[in-house]
């Protein structure tokens, strides 16, 4: 039997790539809203309502106006804005975050699907708070470079317009040091400050590399890079969509370079640590519109429905 889904905010970049992976399943009923009624709260709410599962693919504001339009108890919500990330009433849509994690999320009809850049971040970062290598006071630092469909409508637009050279660099954003993802970058790892983020974009479409750099001697004990990529094999073993690469492999480099668009059209993120016992740099590596929006809650919804967890999804 289908189970009913509908997607509030379909119109927009995750809510495309959602009707994208849901569209060709034979067991999900999607509900569609005509499109003079997107915006009619009244509607909006029979749908909301209606819905075994409801995805808000909406900014932050309408996000919240939306929940004030579920009143069916037995409505899943996945919602992929920032507005509840770090709610306590809202589970945080990362099954691999934690042993145990994945049955919160199981059982749980607020769900909040993780920002691209803190996906990669909390993937790569948590492990090492989880094992105490990395202490919660640790200043960690991050940059990410990612592709400009993560800003949006109006930056692909601005993109795929053509004609403007101040775009053929690449360009850093958010240098108030506040980023939206920060919240949830302290909370999902446990660190006690949020780090010092600097987001990147660059001229292709998707695609996104997170990296933090690590002095070993400054953390709670010296490792290895071996080391740490067995922290992550311990703490993501079994985890389908998760990939603890090589440590000194050249597979890991295209001609000594990094592929950033390497699991682009899955939902796979792959995790790697350069460097030596001096110094080194964790890297996360994921599709910003996959594993980093749209695939996640997809994922998510697999996790509630009792679904397989990769039906739909490309591993």
């Amino acid at each position: 039997m289908a189970f009913k889904v509908f997607v509030d905010g379909q119109e927009g970049t995750t809510g495309l790539r959602l009707l994208d992976y849901l569209s060709g399943r034979t067991d999900v009923e999607l509900l569609r809203i005509d499109e003079d009624k997107r915006k009619d709260p009244a509607e909006r709410a029979r749908f909301l309502n209606a819905a075994d599962v409801a995805f808000l693919c909406l900014p932050d504001v309408a996000s919240r106006e939306a929940m004030t339009l579920v009143t069916n108890p037995t409505t899943c919500v996945i919602d992929a804005s920032t507005a509840f990330r770090t709610s306590n009433d809202w589970v945080y849509g990362l099954p691999e975050l934690a042993r145990g994690h994945r049955e919160k999320i199981r059982a749980s009809k607020r769900i909040a699907v993780p920002g691209c850049h803190a996906s990669a971040f909390v993937l790569a970062v948590r492990p090492l708070v989880d094992a105490g290598v990395m202490q919660p006071d640790y200043p960690v630092t991050a940059f990410s470079l990612t592709g400009y469909s993560g800003g949006g409508k109006k930056m692909i637009a601005e993109f795929e317009a053509g004609g403007n050279p101040r775009l053929d660099s690449p360009r850093s954003y958010a240098l108030g040091l506040e980023h939206k993802h920060l919240p949830e970058m302290r909370v999902q790892t446990g660190l006690a400050q949020a780090p010092i983020f600097s987001p990147i974009v660059g001229k292709f479409y998707k695609g996104l590399a997170v990296t933090v750099p690590v002095y070993p001697d400054r953390l709670a004990r010296k490792v290895s890079p071996e080391q740490i990529a067995d922290i992550y094999r311990k703490h993501y073993e079994g985890e389908q969509f998760v990939r603890v690469m090589p440590v000194a492999s050249d597979d890991n480099l295209d001609d000594g370079f990094f592929d950033v668009q390497a699991n682009n059209d899955t939902n796979r993120v792959d995790l790697f640590v350069f460097g030596s016992a001096e110094r080194m740099v964790l890297m996360a590596r994921l599709d910003n519109l996959g594993k980093g929006a749209a695939g996640a809650a997809v994922q998510c919804m697999n996790v509630v429905v009792g679904a397989d967890e990769a039906t739909g999804l490309n591993a």
